[in-house]
């Protein structure tokens, strides 16, 4: 299927690895310009050329922190203006909820919501003047069914919702849709050490450490097994192109069946 990206920019944030890669190299393949963001050079390098190798030949690295204000004004005066902006940069740790102190409410509000406020208050008058464009937020099934052992995580991925659902009233009548995407727990380098770290049996396996995982905090998955990054993608470079202009307004899941609400 051709998505009609060859005319469009994008840009992703925390783009250098995981989700965010793969987004970045989906968005290139299918022919778009493609900025990634990254905080370290050496990152962005990698990611830029391993791009590149996939067959995207138009992709830049910006490299700028987008979970500050100081980033995000770096990032705006480098790319003054997109026709994609896929607001993916995020953080997450699993903690007890009376041991998370005010900082770590803070420091995962700036990171996972802020970031994208920030780039999105950039870009999206831009798009609606020129009367087309793709905000994408890349949220988290845990906004939806917020995990007691990650609740100040699932709040910034409900906030991402408000957000987007919120700026979407806005493109009413326009070519311009914003949308959210629902993740659910996907593989990343950091994976195995994070399903480790939840493990009974820390020795084990990362295939039994992953089995343990699905069995124990996330037996509803129907997936029952991590989501592929590039599962992810195909979806967002979807939600990214001219063919979804029906889609606006949405919290698209993409959790492996693990959120029961039909909603």
């Amino acid at each position: 299927m051709d998505l009609k990206l060859q005319d469009k920019t994008a840009l992703v944030t925390g783009s250098t690895a995981g989700i965010g890669l793969e987004i970045a190299r989906t968005l290139a393949v299918e022919g778009a310009q493609v900025f990634v963001t990254g905080r370290a050079q050496d990152k962005l390098d990698a990611a830029v050329a391993s791009i590149r190798a996939s067959g995207g030949a138009k992709v830049t690295g910006v490299l700028a922190d987008a979970a500050t204000a100081e980033g995000a004004d770096a990032i705006l005066k480098a790319v003054p203006a997109v026709d994609i902006l896929v607001n993916n940069l995020g953080i997450y740790e699993m903690k007890a909820f009376a041991d998370i102190p005010d900082e770590d409410w803070l420091r995962l509000f700036e990171v996972n919501v802020m970031s994208g406020v920030r780039l999105s208050r950039g870009y999206f008058p831009g798009m609606l003047e020129r009367n087309w464009g793709r905000v994408i937020f890349i949220s988290s099934e845990s906004g939806l069914a917020t995990p007691g052992e990650m609740v100040h995580y699932g709040m910034t991925k409900s906030a991402q919702l408000a957000v987007a659902r919120g700026m979407a009233q806005a493109t009413k009548g326009t070519g311009v849709t914003v949308n959210s995407v629902l993740p659910g727990p996907t593989r990343a380098a950091a994976i195995a050490d994070f399903l480790k770290s939840v493990s009974a049996n820390p020795d084990g396996t990362p295939e039994e450490h992953e089995a343990e995982f699905f069995t124990q905090h996330r037996s509803a998955s129907l997936l029952q097994r991590m989501i592929e990054p590039e599962e992810v993608a195909s979806l967002v470079a979807y939600v990214a192109s001219p063919l979804s202009a029906a889609t606006n307004g949405a919290s698209l899941k993409v959790e492996g069946g693990l959120v029961t609400t039909i909603a």
